[in-house]
């Protein structure tokens, strides 16, 4: 095989499932699906908490059911870091995916390693590190395909890593082919977001999307030199374009001379974007240096409990209504001595006055006697403990009769309930440590 086909089948945890089908109806040798963030480990994080079964992306069996019919003819194999915090339980929830579709005899690798817990001594880790993951390379991918897996589901993976694995093992490039290696991370790099690439979330003109209610996921045709054309398929909506490319390139990105990869550092500033034209922008030309000493890993421990309250109110006098029932819900907890470690007031609607010639300030605006119709006033806050949260937020009710005029709504985040913060860590790990824990476990439907 020359050319690989890879398909950008997920960008994030909830996004749409309806656009892969057109990914597997065009052709795709693998429907990548890349669920992961920070902030989505700490979502995993609170599920897992709830019931140990749980930490992974619970949207799962619904892109193994999609593409279940092209899996099961060896159209196409599957690659996912949905397992997030619990990849064990995500390659369980696979195999009873396809056992509740009557199918067998797939073989589904499940990677796991990226769990660093175990090193909590090597690596000096709080006793309160509710979990700490690193984020692995394309490596253990492209063992488990090796090893004839139709459908690998890891943890923690690098986004890009993702999508350079399947180029490694069809390919056949070495670890140390640098410029390749680069090349398929910024291959990866373009395709993790989903439909971003193909014209979602652009800042040029959105509005030229041919076909905005059929989402568009892009497809990218690679080559063993390195080069890809990035596409999508012609029956989708969306747009891929030179300047929807090189925007998702810069796509968080620090250094763009040094994109730290697990396999790789790649020179985001070394390829070359062509556009073909008829949604194809072929990438050429990229560079690498050796990949870094270590891995990056985030550690993640309690930070304290949240609570909110809004309150909403209209014209006339929007803003000092909600400045004065926002003072007054925390005034009164101020008082009552409720140990309240961090306070955020914010006002939406205060800052956007209209007038004639569109005032520069709100000075202006008020002279000109110009107020915002609406404004919604917003109090969180920060405790050490569930009940300090709930306390503050208790009894504000009050004020929808009692309060200021005109209250348009009020309402309390989650009826009330506090919130459990959890902070995040970036650490660095060696890689020697980690590597030596990494392993793949291989079993069939």
């Amino acid at each position: 095989m020359t050319t690989i086909r890879l398909g950008g089948g997920q960008g994030f945890y909830g996004d749409g499932v309806d656009p892969v089908s057109d990914l597997l109806d065009a052709g795709v040798d693998y429907l990548v699906c890349e669920a992961l963030a920070e902030l989505t480990l700490a979502i995993l994080q609170k599920d897992r908490q709830r019931d140990e079964r749980l930490g992974y992306t619970r949207d799962l069996p619904q892109y193994i059911r999609a593409a279940l019919p092209f899996v099961v003819d060896g159209r196409t194999k599957f690659i996912t870091n949905a397992g997030g915090i619990n990849p064990m339980a995500a390659g369980r929830a696979v195999i009873d995916t396809l056992k509740a579709a009557g199918v067998g005899g797939v073989p589904v690798a499940t990677v796991v390693g990226d769990d660093v817990r175990p090193l909590a001594d090597e690596l000096a880790l709080a006793d309160d590190a509710l979990f700490a993951s690193v984020y692995l390379g394309a490596r253990p991918i492209v063992d488990a395909l090796a090893q004839g897996a139709q459908i690998v589901v890891t943890g923690r993976v690098a986004d890009a890593s993702l999508f350079l694995a399947p180029l490694v093992y069809e390919h056949g490039w070495a670890w140390d082919d640098w410029d390749r290696l680069a090349a398929g991370v910024v291959i990866g790099h373009l395709m993790e977001c989903s439909g971003q690439v193909a014209g979602g979330n652009y800042s040029g003109p959105w509005w030229e999307n041919p076909d905005p209610l059929r989402i568009g996921f892009p497809m990218a045709l690679c080559e063993p030199d390195g080069s890809a054309v990035i596409t999508k398929p012609p029956a989708a909506g969306g747009m891929i374009t030179f300047d929807t490319v090189r925007e998702q390139l810069l796509y968080e990105v620090h250094d763009p001379t040094r994109y730290l990869n697990p396999d790789v550092t790649a020179d985001f500033t070394s390829p070359t974007f062509d556009d073909l034209g008829d949604d194809r922008v072929r990438v050429s030309g990229t560079r690498g240096t050796p990949a870094p000493a270590t891995y990056k890993g985030l550690v993640c421990t309690p930070a304290g409990w949240a609570g909110e309250a809004t309150f909403a109110y209209s014209w006339p006098d929007a803003e000092a209504k909600a400045r004065a029932s926002v003072g007054w819900l925390r005034t009164r907890a101020e008082r009552a001595g409720l140990p309240v470690e961090e306070w955020c007031e914010e006002y939406f609607g205060a800052g956007l006055y209209h007038g004639p010639a569109f005032a520069r300030d709100k000075a202006e605006a008020r002279a000109a006697g110009w107020e915002p119709p609406e404004v919604l006033g917003r109090l969180a806050w920060r405790t050490a403990d569930p009940e300090s949260a709930a306390a503050v937020g208790r009894g504000a009710g009050v004020l929808g009769l009692s309060g200021p005029p005109m209250i348009s709504g009020f309402g309390r985040a989650r009826g009330g309930k506090p919130t459990q913060l959890l902070g995040l860590e970036a650490i660095a790990v060696d890689r020697d440590l980690v590597d030596r824990q990494v392993r793949i476990d291989l079993a069939q439907s």
